[in-house]
């Protein structure tokens, strides 16, 4: 066994686990990894540059990376994707040279999910060492947690970049869900118009903080609601209402906010019809225009499908 395998056998670091929550689409914060243009803006830590990248993003493809220390030393990474799947899955094996002229001082296998997250996208990369120059390798790898972390702040700002450039658009979504529950109109109709009946279920997910809350239930009033996710992303609902039949019918536009993006503009009605036997059917139809590429893929309907779930569990308590 010659001393490499010896070493990269005998002392091996644990790896490295880093995530950030972005508040953008996973396609975004994909696109951030699929160029050369978009690596140098953000690939390395504080203090470095990277003057030169190859990406090629494709299973086989090139990544390779020139960090430029504030020193002026250039410190190379050179790899190939192994898994491409996006917008769900990166996988780069890449060799961090030494650069003093020597050979690899370390590989590191970095893996990379996306994953949707409080209506943004959560990124997690774990990051897997085989050491060749133990004597070497050891401060760089001590840092790259640090590295990392510095890291992900200038992927946040190219995130935003990125959706800065993106050409404007708006793609059309509609969809309609009945429910029918065992409780009168009237119960329904306070559930959808009274402030404190509402918040027993509108508003309420897991790892979902209310930060602030106010409902006008009246033609012309507005309804709002601010929550904080556990990553730090906000949700906003703001509505108005725009027709208002007691017992019958309800028709209110709202805005859909995350943090400061608008994501979307929708246009909602609720029918309440009676089904006999105290039993009361709600009809929601909605129309709704989503922005600037954001991605819906169904998650409006399936959420609006999942609180009209939560009402009728308040209806029981």
């Amino acid at each position: 066994m010659n001393r490499i395998d010896d070493v990269s056998r005998k002392v091996q670091p644990a790896p490295v686990r880093v995530s950030r929550t972005f508040s953008a689409p996973r396609e975004t914060v994909f696109k951030a990894w699929s160029s050369a243009d978009h690596i140098k803006r953000w690939f390395c830590p504080d203090g470095y540059s990277v003057p030169e990248a190859k990406v090629e993003m494709r299973v086989g493809g090139a990544f390779e990376v020139c960090m430029r220390s504030p020193e002026g030393v250039d410190h190379w990474t050179r790899g190939t994707f192994v898994e491409v799947r996006a917008p769900e899955r990166l996988t780069i094996d890449h060799h961090v040279i030494d650069p003093c002229g020597g050979g690899p001082l370390f590989s590191a296998l970095t893996e990379v999910s996306f994953t949707a997250a409080g209506g943004g996208t959560r990124m997690e990369v774990v990051q897997t060492y085989t050491i060749a120059d133990a004597a070497q390798a050891d401060r760089m790898i001590k840092g790259a947690p640090e590295g990392w972390r510095q890291t992900l702040v200038k992927l946040e700002a190219e995130v935003k970049r990125i959706e800065g450039d993106q050409v404007r658009s708006v793609v059309h979504g509609a969809f309609h869900i009945e429910r029918t529950y065992e409780a009168t109109a009237e119960q329904v109709y306070q559930a959808l118009s009274d402030e404190t009946a509402k918040s027993r279920w509108f508003a309420r997910s897991p790892g979902l903080r209310l930060i602030e809350r106010s409902m006008d239930f009246r033609v012309g009033g507005r309804e709002r609601a601010k929550g904080r996710f556990e990553s730090g992303v906000t949700t906003t609902f703001d509505a108005i209402y725009y027709d208002i039949v007691p017992l019958e019918r309800i028709v209110y536009a709202y805005e859909m906010h995350l943090d400061e993006r608008k994501i979307s503009v929708s246009l909602s009605t609720l029918q309440i019809k009676p089904a006999g036997q105290g039993r009361t059917k709600l009809l929601v139809d909605e129309q709704g225009a989503f922005l600037d590429g954001y991605d819906d893929a169904g998650s409006r309907e399936r959420g609006t499908g999942d609180l009209l779930d939560k009402l009728g569990a308040s209806l029981k308590s």
